[in-house]
């Protein structure tokens, strides 16, 4: 067993997933992986525990349906806390996070408890996708900066490395988002516990195989959840008071 794990999150990733378990064990930095399967159609559950067969870093987390990759997080966070893990790392699963940056992220976690890959930081670090999805990435940044008062640069993204000790301070029965609210929720109650963020550079790339998971439902989802969060609407009663800690 290994201190580090990487949580990875899958909903039919059957064609990405074999490729991916592969290049995060060639990393110089040993990291133990944990799939979680949303019960995918396409047979991907049964590829991760085929992966998991081959090699002991492997683990496999199977859900019984599809909630949301919110929920799947959350399942995934609250396996590595009760295995012991001191690090969790999470990525996507489609190839638009780069494996050789995940020891930047761990290396970067030694002085925070919370590490942000970000795509934003001195330029835009992202590749393949078209004018209207970026446009809505970076627009959705500044909208979440705004509200909440957070000044890091990404907080929509999904590259990310947690302390043991930054998890076990948020309660993960409260968290409320699905979508990719979820990231802005989780660095919120990390704020608001006045944890040490960082962000570190990374490089977005457009999914390898698959259809994405963006939609309507998921932006409207983070326009409104922003606004819970900052008026206090939304509670982590592990988190305290918002008025409290952040003013």
């Amino acid at each position: 067993m290994n201190e580090s794990i990487v949580v990875v999150p899958t909903y039919n990733e059957r064609h990405n997933l074999p490729k991916l378990v592969s290049l995060i064990l060639e990393q110089p930095v040993s990291f133990d992986i944990l799939v979680v399967d949303d019960n995918s159609p396409d047979g991907t559950g049964q590829v991760a525990d085929e992966l998991a067969r081959e090699h002991p870093e492997v683990h496999v987390l199977h859900r019984a349906a599809k909630e949301g990759l919110g929920k799947a997080y959350v399942a995934g966070f609250k396996w590595a806390l009760a295995e012991g893990y001191d690090f969790i790392l999470e990525m996507d699963a489609d190839h638009s996070h780069n494996p050789n940056q995940l020891p930047d992220l761990r290396a970067a976690a030694e002085t925070h408890d919370v590490v942000l890959g970000s795509r934003y930081i001195g330029g835009i670090r992202v590749l393949d996708w078209d004018l209207t999805r970026l446009l809505i990435s970076s627009f959705g940044n500044w909208y979440a900066r705004s509200i909440t008062g957070m000044s890091f640069t990404d907080l929509t993204g999904g590259f990310k490395c947690y302390r043991r000790k930054a998890l076990e301070a948020i309660d993960l029965d409260q968290i409320h988002s699905v979508g990719y609210a979820f990231q802005i929720e989780m660095t919120w109650w990390a704020y608001c516990r006045k944890l040490r963020i960082g962000e570190v550079p990374i490089i977005f790339y457009g999914r390898d195989h698959g259809e994405t998971k963006f939609s309507r439902a998921i932006i409207w989802e983070a326009v409104w959840t922003v606004w819970k969060l900052r008026l206090g609407l939304i509670r982590n009663e592990a988190a305290g008071s918002v008025t409290a800690l952040v003013g």
